[in-house]
């Protein structure tokens, strides 16, 4: 990765923080553009509360930040899951500054209802804070442990830090969620933002977050690793299904 890439990055959470770090989130309708304000919601417009849910758990990257709703990449996720004749319910549960700490204090609220599968995208604004990466770590297993031990499949998601913390810090901050990967076996996306980050093409006016091009790119990005998950639910769905005949 590029340290122009990884500048970007750090630019982009800053901003996303500042905008709302006191953690204070508002709904907002269907035609406004969202500014990163995460709030817990249906992606799709029509929520069916009995359907089996994807929960996607992180901050302004997940909200959608500078994107009308349907624009973000919960609700493209929505939209490739009706098309693609899964039923499911994504729900957004992305916060605008949030770190990883302030994810363990809202899994038990995001993990209401049906929740099938849980995409974890947390650490940006660890990174950017500086963090010490064994404290932004025990908080990502904290939240991969709370999902799984509801039976809740994890698809994690990697993030980079800042350059402004020296190199060790980067590598080990990388490194962090491969570790996280492998110990505890959940799925594992090595960078959100692969492919967007650093190019003013797939990025809003500010240079820095995803706009709608950038939006699709992340979500072919996490389809990739989430519907082999789906798969697997189904699979078992129909299984124990089966068991009761």
């Amino acid at each position: 990765m590029s340290r122009l890439a990884a500048l970007l990055i750090a630019v982009c959470v800053c901003a996303a923080g500042c905008s709302r770090s006191n953690g204070d989130v508002r709904d907002r309708s269907a035609a406004e553009p969202a500014t990163g304000e995460g709030v817990a919601r249906t992606a799709g417009e029509t929520p069916a509360a009995n359907r089996p849910r994807v929960v996607f758990l992180g901050d302004s990257l997940t909200a959608g930040y500078g994107l009308a709703r349907e624009q973000s990449v919960p609700s493209l996720i929505q939209k490739r899951l009706d098309e693609a004749g899964y039923n499911y319910e994504v729900v957004n549960h992305g916060v605008s500054g949030d770190t990883s700490a302030g994810g363990v204090s809202r899994l038990e609220w995001a993990l209401g209802g049906d929740v099938r599968v849980i995409v974890l995208e947390l650490g940006a604004n660890d990174g950017l804070r500086g963090v010490p990466v064994e404290s932004m770590k025990a908080n990502l297993a904290a939240i991969i442990e709370g999902a799984k031990a509801r039976g809740v499949r994890v698809l994690l998601t990697g993030m980079e830090a800042p350059p402004s913390h020296g190199p060790a810090y980067t590598v080990q901050f990388r490194q962090a969620f491969r570790d996280l990967a492998r110990e505890h076996d959940v799925a594992f996306v090595p960078f959100y933002l692969e492919g967007v980050a650093g190019n003013p093409e797939l990025n809003i006016s500010d240079g820095i977050h995803p706009n709608a091009e950038g939006a699709i790119i992340v979500e072919r990005t996490i389809w990739r690793a989430l519907e082999p998950l789906l798969k697997q639910d189904r699979t078992k769905a129909d299984t124990a299904g089966s068991g009761t005949r």
